[in-house]
């Protein structure tokens, strides 16, 4: 088989990535090199792209998925919490709101604390929350693929 020789220029980062495959492999750097343009070229091969690509697009909605769930969970539950405070809140009298004002920043201070902690931790308070309601399945188990919780029947 006649070959044609070909000088060709990769940055660093590629070119040290092809020496240890061809370590690793046992295998020439032309070798591979061939077999990855041979791949790249056949006219399967821009199935295969496609194929990868739709797979990738069919992670990332799931995630998207995810997060949109998520966000309506969120929202929801911000919904809930606020409709509730305000119902249950008794009005504050004006002689005392000066001292109520005072007592909410250092609440929220407070509050904003926990949260820095909790976010270093690397904790999910909804992540948490939503596992004690719905606990992840393994995919075996008949668990719905597409994210959503598994109905739940109603004790009494």
């Amino acid at each position: 088989m006649s070959r044609v020789r070909l000088n060709v220029f990769l940055e660093p980062d590629h070119a040290s990535r092809l020496d240890e495959l061809a370590t690793m492999k046992r295998m020439s750097k032309s070798g591979i090199v061939a077999a990855a343009l041979a791949s790249y070229l056949s006219p399967d091969g821009a199935d295969r792209r496609e194929a990868m690509t739709a797979r990738r697009l069919g992670q990332l909605s799931h995630q998207f998925d995810r997060l949109e769930r998520d966000q309506a969970i969120l929202i929801e539950t911000l919904a809930l919490f606020v409709r509730h405070q305000l119902a249950v809140t008794a009005p504050i009298p004006e002689a005392r709101q000066d001292a109520a004002r005072a007592q909410g920043r250092v609440r929220f201070e407070q509050f904003i604390e926990q949260l820095a902690r909790h976010l270093a931790r690397g904790h999910s308070l909804v992540r948490d929350v939503f596992h004690e309601i719905a606990p992840p399945e393994s995919p075996g188990d008949g668990a719905p693929s597409n994210g959503a919780a598994p109905a739940r029947e109603k004790v009494s």
